[in-house]
């Protein structure tokens, strides 16, 4: 059992209760420097979201992907953690008793059996405040290039709350449902990355697709950007799934070998399916591919990094992928009616619940013993346990339902508020979101030198904002001002070398 499972089937104890505090400063340690990482993930999912897109919203998927951690984390601290983790709760949700972290200090949260506790509560809260900041950011990709910022702001707020909690409560808090009916999810296969997946799906259902879906090829703007991006989301993941052990112990190094494992098997195997597509005499290596494929490996080892063994990883990391690469390829046929702008169903949605389904065949008690615990049950197929499939897809199944729905209700009911729409206009999405929403450009060397044809020249904020008749519908309505190329975000009159940057 996972230490939150051993928590909530713990026995109240007279004077000798194995969670009286005695922390250990190396568990402490461990678990702060993972909360680090976990934090460094995000501006790394920037990094990668911003590199994928057109480089006419670049700022803006950074900006967004910052801004979640910043409203998430003051939800959190004001109710979120207290409707994710409260102990008293019902099996769905957690009500308001650790509200404003009240009573969250040096208490234990978690431990085990046997008297060695873990970390203390606060710990334990700002630890997993980073998961819920990352997750509606993940989401956010499959909107990228067409998106409003103040909507989503405060859309950020909401999905949290309505979304992302009750779901974490169902998989980790000691009442939940899904954690109880025996669900195996070490460090947020169900809550983070299926959760996000299905909520992609839903926002870009809600908001249409981009100009040109379909017709216009859009080509990532800074593959640099993307391999940074993957650096940092791989080097950050080893604090998201080690962590998530709550200790420094053998399970955490465990965790930290499969999670590698599982993201070098998957960079290689997208590579390589990349690579085998091409024309016989005219192949490439993909550079974009190695990125796909490294960060679908490390969602699919999430729910089990505490669980399997290295020599599973490596099946984690190569089914995962070749899933989730026949996804991304065949999309315009498998999701006709979604615009995914950057792939985040077929990577963090198919990859979350692979994951979840392949930790039922692959957990092994011998793998949750490295933390010092004995006598634990079979936990997988291969520990002779057949019944742990059924417990893996009800969590991913529900986790998806819940998802999909929830968020679809949310952005439906937002964007039919003129305040609220979702969609920027027709001439926003031309010139880019960054110029139209923030009025500023990841990349001013090249759109705002002196004597250039900048895009806040030739469109003013004013303009932009309160001209009558700005279309969301995708068409490509006639202007009378010139519009930007609709690749480089560059306003010209007449091609030319200058403006093909």
């Amino acid at each position: 059992m996972s230490d939150l499972e051993i928590l909530s089937k713990r026995q109240a104890a007279p004077a000798a209760d194995p969670c009286v505090p005695n922390f250990e400063s190396g568990n402490i340690g461990w678990v702060v420097v993972s909360t680090a990482l976990v934090l460094f993930m995000i501006p790394g999912l920037g990094y990668f979201y911003s590199g994928l897109a057109r480089h006419k919203n670049a700022l803006s998927m950074l900006f967004l992907v910052m801004m979640c951690l910043a409203v998430v984390s003051i939800q959190w601290f004001l109710f979120g953690y207290s409707l994710a983790f409260s102990p008293s709760g019902n099996p769905f949700i957690g009500d308001f008793q650790k509200g404003v972290l009240t009573g969250v200090g040096g208490n234990v949260y978690a431990c085990r059996d046997g008297g060695q506790t873990l970390v203390p509560e606060n710990l334990f809260m700002i630890f997993q405040g980073m998961f819920a900041a990352i997750t509606p950011a993940l989401a956010f990709g499959a909107v990228a290039e067409r998106a409003r910022i103040l909507p989503l702001v405060i859309f950020i707020f909401i999905w949290t709350t309505i979304v992302y909690d009750p779901i974490t409560y169902w998989t980790w808090a000691p009442q939940g449902w899904l954690l109880n009916l025996g669900s195996l999810d070490a460090a947020g296969g169900t809550p983070v990355h299926v959760t996000s997946g299905a909520a992609a799906l839903a926002l870009s259902l809600v908001l249409g697709k981009r100009r040109g879906h379909g017709v216009e090829h859009f080509k990532p703007h800074n593959l640099s950007n993307v391999f940074l991006g993957t650096a940092m989301l791989w080097f950050g993941w080893m604090g998201f799934n080690g962590g998530s052990m709550l200790a420094a112990n053998a399970r955490a190094v465990n965790s930290i070998i499969v999670t590698n494992l599982s993201a070098c098997m998957g960079a290689i195997t997208w590579v390589l399916l990349d690579y085998a597509r091409g024309p016989a005499k005219n192949r490439r290596w993909s550079a974009f591919g190695f990125c796909a494929g490294a960060v679908t490996g490390l969602v699919a080892i999430t729910p089990a990094s505490g669980f399997v063994s290295p020599a599973s990883s490596l099946a984690f990391g190569f089914i995962a992928t070749v899933i989730s690469w026949f996804v991304a390829e065949h999309k315009l046929l498998l999701l006709r009616p979604f615009d995914d702008a950057l792939d985040v169903f077929a990577v963090h949605g198919m990859g979350g619940l692979v994951g979840n389904i392949l930790t039922g065949i692959f957990a092994q008690s011998s793998i949750m013993e490295l933390d010092g615990s004995t006598g634990i049950a079979p936990h997988g197929w291969l520990d002779g346990d057949f019944g742990r499939i059924g417990p893996q897809f009800a969590g991913a199944a529900a986790g998806m339902a819940w998802s999909f729905v929830l968020t679809f209700l949310i952005a439906f009911i937002m964007d039919k508020i003129p305040l609220l729409k979702l969609r920027v206009k027709e001439e926003q999405e031309k010139i880019g979101v960054d110029y139209g929403q923030l009025g500023e450009s990841a990349y001013e060397y090249v759109n705002a030198m002196p004597g250039s044809n900048s895009p806040v020249k030739e469109h003013s904020m004013d303009a932009i904002n309160h001209r009558d008749g700005g279309s969301t519908n995708g068409s490509d309505n006639e202007t009378k001002q010139p519009l930007p190329d609709s690749d480089t975000g560059i306003v010209s009159n007449a091609k030319s070398n200058d403006a093909n940057v």
